[in-house]
């Protein structure tokens, strides 16, 4: 290198945005970099890779203890000018290669050619500058790895993957021009707890096809935009949840077997596509919500699995390191870099892709060491205990972390033990979540709405069973993918009956489950009662909306929504112990249930009658305290919902029993297997 170009000062030497660093040299020399990169030309620009870096001590430190979370802005394939020369700058961890070197379409996948200078300061970590490099060419990395395995991995820190079932990586960037700043500046409102949560559960590749008898056909982005956000918005949910969008190799796993943490699936577009799917759900007031999967990852050659030859992501030890139930593997939560990778992956959605939160899956699996495994198959903790105390750790620092850097956010958790504190501060000994799926909720509900109504009277326990642990934690009441899945049937073949008390059930239990306090989240194609189960090949049963049953049913959800968003009852005090009141569960015979929900304001209380079974009862008496008016303001009885139409009640005769207490009775006519709701 010329004495000339060391000493330049001539400021062509840039990184896109501001970066910190060491750049190594030679291999006995390194010297660390200023705050930005400028007058710094100690490039070789006769390489085919020019050795340059982005990282600082600091940020090597940080990566291995486990506490760098912003990550994506260091490794992976970044846009970037040296010496007035455009390319793009790669970085990837890999502590057991002995060599990497950068193939692809630019250099007619060469594995020698573009080898990348290993860091000396024992990081693992790999880099360099490819000077002329363009946006969009495929890549991957040639890695000699440990015991001499030779292996072509994708980055796992990618923007961009090439469509399924290639697998390499491509350069890009994320440049986009949000719209969304009145959401962002006002989102904490709508993502509060006191907040209605009503949410879309979505499978993009599902929802809806352009040709629905071809599966290897999606709607892009784009049309993805112009077809479900209105649809979203007219049904008035609070929040979409998509189910994982992180690129994945195989369509059949959902998306929860990943391989490109980083990057929107390229199914569908490049990622300015998701970009717009998002910005056009804020600009609808429409909350998103992202499905994320810390707990495996699949097997798959070009994905982190052995990555350098060795458990680089993975325990080493199978009996926490393989998952059974998945055939997946499980990541090292007691690594410090994995940690780093994984709690940068969360931040990485809400800081780049601006969305409200992560439903984190299976939970329970990172929990417990002894999660679906037999007596030997797992090793117990230092302690003598089942919990894995690196993975609560690790829970523990995502959420503070996430909720740190983004107040206005949620996490949700997928966990279906009786761990304590899961969505509990971690001040107060909990591992931080905003909220919990109350899957106990959900099978008790629906074991009961299954059964014949004559035998109801005998189950009333188990319907009434969630208040009793309900304020344990702050719950979400699922109705998910899982339940419309692998035999299970759909919602609408869960009911009893013939097909009108099919849809009355349903729609009964719809109206219980939006009058019940906590979130709500319905799975995609339940709000019009699909005929049958979800296949993740083919597209809904939009056709069904011709028949009155199913697109009244439609309307009702709508209405639900509705009720949901405009009563303060239903969500002020949604998950504290002013929010819930029974008014009536003595009726075990007549399976009539009565219960109160109450807001802020006593004259926004409301009352939910559940009447259980096809049989109308006529001037049932409730008593309740300290109103002595009352209107019908819901019933899903109604004809506009497909229901009878014959029992409603216009006017309603509330009598004084105890002036003392205030208490009145309250004479309703209660239609058959419907809810009514008073205000």
């Amino acid at each position: 290198m010329s004495e000339s170009k060391k000493k330049s000062t001539k400021k062509e030497n840039k990184i896109l945005g501001e970066v910190k660093g060491t750049l190594s040299i030679n291999p006995n020399t390194s010297v660390n970099m200023p705050t930005r990169y400028e007058d710094i030309h100690f490039v070789d620009s006769t390489r085919t890779v020019w050795n340059y870096s982005l990282f600082t001590e600091e940020d090597i430190r940080n990566f291995q203890n486990g506490t760098h979370y912003r990550l994506y802005n260091l490794f992976g394939s970044h846009p970037a000018e040296v010496l007035g020369t455009r390319g793009y700058y790669f970085a990837v961890w890999a502590p057991n290669a002995t060599f990497i070197s950068v193939m692809g379409n630019f250099n007619d996948w060469n594995k020698e050619s573009h080898p990348l200078y290993v860091r000396l300061d024992q990081s693992g970590i790999w880099e360099g500058f490819i000077p002329h490099l363009p946006k969009g060419e495929s890549y991957k990395y040639h890695i000699h790895g440990f015991k001499g395995a030779k292996l072509d991995k994708g980055d796992p820190y990618a923007n961009f993957w090439e469509k399924r079932p290639l697998t390499a990586s491509i350069t890009w960037n994320l440049d986009y021009p949000w719209q969304d700043g009145e959401w962002m500046k006002k989102r904490g409102k709508a993502n509060s707890l006191d907040a209605p949560w009503s949410v879309y559960e979505v499978h993009l590749a599902s929802w809806m096809r352009p040709d629905k008898n071809n599966e290897e056909l999606y709607n892009n982005y784009d049309q993805i935009r112009e077809r479900l956000v209105p649809y979203v918005q007219e049904m008035g949910f609070t929040h979409v949840e998509l189910m994982p969008v992180m690129e994945h190799p195989f369509d059949g796993s959902w998306g929860y077997q990943g391989a490109g943490y980083y990057a929107p699936t390229s199914r569908f577009g490049d990622p300015q596509g998701f970009m717009a799917l998002v910005d056009a759900f804020h600009r609808a007031g429409i909350g998103v919500i992202l499905d994320w999967v810390p707990s495996h990852f699949p097997y798959d050659a070009h994905g982190l699995y052995m990555f350098d030859g060795a458990n680089t992501y993975e325990y080493a030890d199978m009996r926490k390191g393989f998952h059974p139930d998945w055939n997946s593997y499980i990541f090292n939560y007691k690594r410090g870099e994995v940690k780093s990778f994984l709690i940068s992956n969360a931040r990485f959605w809400m800081d780049r892709f601006h969305t409200d939160g992560i439903r984190v899956d299976a939970v329970s699996s990172m929990l417990k060491l002894n999660y679906s495994r037999k007596s030997g198959q797992w090793e117990p903790n230092e302690y003598g205990g089942d919990g894995n105390l690196e993975a609560i750790a690790f829970i523990k620092d995502l959420n503070e972390t996430l909720f740190r850097d983004f107040p206005d956010i949620q996490t949700i958790a997928e966990e279906a033990t009786d761990w304590p504190g899961i969505s509990k501060p971690t001040f107060a000994g909990g591992l931080g979540f905003g909220m919990k799926w109350m899957m106990g909720w959900m099978h008790d509900t629906l074991d009961y709405f299954k059964m014949d109504p004559i035998h109801r009277k005998f189950h009333q326990d188990k319907f009434g069973f969630s208040m009793m642990y309900y304020y344990d934690e702050n719950f979400m009441l699922p109705l998910s993918h899982d339940e419309v899945v692998h035999g299970k049937s759909p919602m609408l073949y869960k009911m009893p009956g013939d097909e009108w008390q099919k849809f009355a059930n349903l729609r009964l239990l719809y109206s219980y489950m939006f009058t019940h306090p906590g979130g709500k989240l319905l799975f995609m194609g339940d709000e019009f009662g699909v005929t049958s189960e979800w296949n993740y090949k083919s597209e809904l049963q939009w056709e069904l909306l011709q028949f009155d049953g199913h697109r009244l049913l439609k309307d009702c959800v709508r209405d639900l929504n509705g009720l949901l968003r405009n009563e303060p009852a239903l969500y002020e005090n949604q998950f504290n112990i002013y929010g819930f009141e029974w008014i009536d569960l003595n009726h075990r015979a007549e399976s009539v249930i009565c219960y109160r929900r109450k807001g802020k304001k006593p004259k926004d209380d409301v009352l939910v009658i559940l009447n259980m079974t096809p049989e109308v009862r006529r001037d049932w008496k409730i008593f309740a305290s300290g109103k002595a008016s009352w209107k019908e303001i819901y019933n899903s009885d109604s004809r506009k919902y497909w229901g009878t139409g014959d029992v409603f009640n216009p006017e309603i005769q509330v009598t004084l029993v105890d002036k003392r207490e205030k208490s009145y009775e309250i004479l309703v006519h209660l239609p058959p297997l419907a809810c009514i709701v008073l205000k």
